[in-house]
């Protein structure tokens, strides 16, 4: 049983939630594009439940990230804070709910904030934590996102097809909360989308498809990324439609694609193996817990 956390604002109704995954995004440095936040977003519009939130104020900068004024349809004035918001997703026809929390990468007190996240995995009875993030790359946009998957835990790599962390450098919160997780013994994957760099600044619908379709692939839990299809295709036409008159650019992202074909993978572990050694994984840890 972990800490209560007293930044985490509950106002759950009661709800039978079965094992739930819980799926995390956080606008910020591993949200290129708004890949990931937008996947969630995504989610979200299926029948979610308001479960609570992480309360903002002592985790940012309001120098940094300033809240914003508006004017309600009444007439008074509202304060937006930055976000982090959680909701459930039940899915009676899959064997399993979801959890989405979906927000902003706080600027302090990271630790505490993992702790936060931690909390609500244990207080809706979390499987396993899913965190959701995308990073720039030398890849073209003409060709589906790839996906990087991995886990610290070695069994899971081993069931999902998952690599383990490689990467050393500055991080984000992610990396935090991933650490924090292992160390409480939650399980968790990190999927990444990589972005085109040269379109890194706009929301790419591309990107969060492929995120979810991942996502669906491994878990075998249905996200309804295909409803995504229209808005991919209209992106990749107003790309390519701004690089139409640019030779140079042109030339660069063919030079791309070809790099990007010589790498394909031919082959892609069948989807419905990889949900069934998912849910094996997850059947062991019930176990293993009892």
């Amino acid at each position: 049983m972990l800490e209560p956390v007293d930044e985490l604002r509950w106002s759950a109704p009661e709800l039978d939630l079965r094992a739930p995954l819980l799926v995390t995004a956080f606008e910020g440095l591993f949200d290129v594009g708004g890949a990931a936040t937008g996947a969630v977003q995504s989610l979200r519009n299926g029948p979610t439940v308001a479960l609570g939130e992480i309360d903002a104020d002592p985790f940012f900068d309001f120098t940094e990230r300033r809240p914003m004024v508006r004017v309600a349809d009444d007439g008074r004035q509202v304060i937006d804070w930055p976000e982090n918001r959680i909701d459930a997703l039940p899915l009676p026809e899959d064997s399993r709910d979801l959890v989405l929390l979906e927000g902003v990468e706080p600027h302090l007190l990271w630790r505490t904030f993992s702790s936060a996240v931690a909390s609500v995995a244990e207080r809706v009875g979390a499987a396993m934590v899913v965190t959701l993030g995308a990073m720039i790359a030398e890849i073209p946009h003409t060709r589906p996102p790839t996906i990087t998957g991995s886990t610290t835990d070695p069994d899971l790599a081993r069931a999902m097809r998952l690599d383990q962390p490689s990467y050393q450098g500055p991080t984000g919160v992610i990396g935090v909360l991933h650490q924090h997780l292992e160390e409480v013994g939650i399980p968790a994957v990190s999927l990444r989308a990589s972005v085109p760099h040269y379109v890194s600044g706009s929301p790419n619908p591309k990107a969060s498809r492929a995120l979810l379709e991942r996502f669906e692939r491994i878990t075998g839990v249905r996200t309804r990324w295909s409803d995504l299809d229209a808005e991919a295709r209209e992106w990749e036409a107003r790309v390519n439609e701004a690089m139409a008159d640019d030779g140079d650019i042109v030339h660069y992202v063919r030079r791309l694609e070809e790099r990007f074909d010589q790498r394909a993978q031919a082959d892609m572990p069948d989807a419905d193996d990889l949900a069934a050694e998912f849910e094996r994984f997850l059947r062991h840890q019930d176990d293993t817990d009892d």
